[in-house]
């Protein structure tokens, strides 16, 4: 049974990160992985991504930085390419990543350069749409 909260959560799960991503994650989801997914579409996504108080964008930005002190390059990429698609620019990453770097570390920011290198020439060699 999907509540309130829930859908709210996965329409904003979507617009942040795209439904195609979203399917691609659902793909691989089973009985054991599913609860999981309830609890980030409705409290990640449901409960604080879509407050008001903050934009996306600012959201987005927030949630580089977060990932770089945490050295989760994996989830650092896909915030990067959904930050870009939400608004955010690619100054404004690299504004984040060298302020991350002053109070998380050089290697985390080391690492989160890495990830913004890998996601811009990526999207520079992908077919325009």
């Amino acid at each position: 049974m999907t509540t309130e909260l829930h859908e709210r959560g996965l329409a904003m799960r979507k617009k942040v990160l795209g439904a195609a991503q979203v399917e691609q994650t659902y793909k691989s989801v089973d009985k054991f992985t599913a609860p999981f997914q309830e609890v980030v579409n409705e409290y990640v996504w449901g409960a604080v991504w879509a407050r008001p108080g903050l934009e996306t964008r600012t959201r987005c930005l927030l949630t580089i930085g977060m990932l770089t002190a945490l050295n989760r390059p994996n989830e650092v990429k896909t915030h990067m390419r959904a930050a870009l698609d939400n608004g955010v620019t690619r100054e404004e990453i690299m504004e984040t990543l060298l302020q991350a770097n002053v109070y998380c570390g050089a290697p985390a920011a080391v690492e989160a350069f890495r990830c913004m290198r890998e996601v811009f020439a990526a999207i520079d060699a992908a077919p325009a749409k």
